[in-house]
């Protein structure tokens, strides 16, 4: 039975998942001294994967309820790889409040990809002022800084951009041929479990080393990716997403870029808060609250 009002547990908990999402972009970088991206990356998704598929055996869901399902989510996962794909290795050129920002302009592409290619999703005038908001956001990250429009930086900015048309990407093909035929944790096992492939695949082609070294550190941040983010806290989401409007629990979203910023760039990983990004950050999540203010989102996977 779908419920319309969250409880104060509720609220807590929805503020503790953005919380965890906040700190992904540190745990990434940190492990990646001595893990390999890509590597690392189809590491996450596999053990995810392992784990979600014990809780749904658990549970005596049925993986894959007719072939064409089996073939949408072989597509999401592909897709869902291919963000994350941009997102590990991107994190080695550029800063990780960059980062967070790039991905989540998510929506501004999710709205203008809708218009065009979801029925009755137009671009409303909201919107329109979600998205220039939003790319104004954007824009702000290089107005201190004009180095970073070339070399490495631009590069690994470049990537995180993708990384977020790729997540709109998923979220719109959900939108079309997923929602209403299987559960929110039958999409998230096809993101996690067909992504598997293609990471280590991509992996097997670019990296040489796969283990650069490690410590009691990487195994924290490793399992804080695989089990915290990509298992414990997805899970918590999708179960609430069969509970509540996801129109309801969305707006809590908005808090992760603001966390990945403060929690991930400036308290974890010492890097600078300036002007510049701070009026990123606050313009991309205001752009994000217009586009969404009247939308339904579908229930995909809703963090990075």
């Amino acid at each position: 039975m779908t419920q319309t009002r969250l409880g104060w547990k509720t609220i807590a908990l929805l503020m503790l998942l953005a919380l965890i999402w906040g700190g992904n972009m540190a745990a990434i970088k940190l492990a990646s001294r001595d893990l390999a991206p890509l590597f690392m990356a189809g590491l996450r998704s596999l053990v995810a994967t392992l784990c979600l598929l014990i809780w749904m055996k658990s549970q005596r869901m049925t993986l894959f309820p007719s072939c064409g399902l089996a073939l949408h989510g072989l597509v999401v996962g592909l897709l869902f790889g291919g963000e994350f794909a941009m997102i590990y290795v991107g994190l080695g050129y550029t800063l990780a409040s960059h980062t967070v920002v790039m991905v989540y302009t998510a929506p501004f592409f999710v709205s203008l990809g809708a218009h065009w290619w979801l029925p009755g999703d137009r671009l409303t005038g909201a919107k329109l002022a979600g998205l220039a908001v939003a790319f104004t956001g954007v824009a702000f990250l290089f107005l201190g800084n004009p180095a970073s429009l070339t070399g490495g930086g631009l590069a690994g900015d470049a990537m995180s951009l993708l990384a977020g048309v790729l997540w709109a990407a998923t979220t719109l093909y959900i939108k079309r041929f997923l929602v209403g035929r299987v559960t929110a944790v039958h999409t998230l096992f096809y993101q996690l479990a067909f992504s598997c492939p293609l990471l280590f695949g991509l992996s097997l082609v670019w990296e040489d080393k796969l283990i650069l070294g490690g410590d009691w550190t990487t195994l924290v941040n490793l399992f804080y990716q695989c089990i915290i983010v990509a298992f414990l806290s997805f899970l918590a989401w999708f179960r609430m997403v069969d509970r509540f409007p996801v129109s309801v629990l969305h707006g809590f979203t908005f808090f992760t870029p603001i966390l990945g910023v403060v929690l991930s760039g400036v308290i974890l990983l010492g890097e600078p808060l300036t002007f510049e990004l701070i009026t990123a950050m606050v313009l991309v999540s205001l752009g994000m609250a217009l586009v969404n203010r009247q939308a339904h989102p579908a229930p995909a996977r809703n963090c990075s």
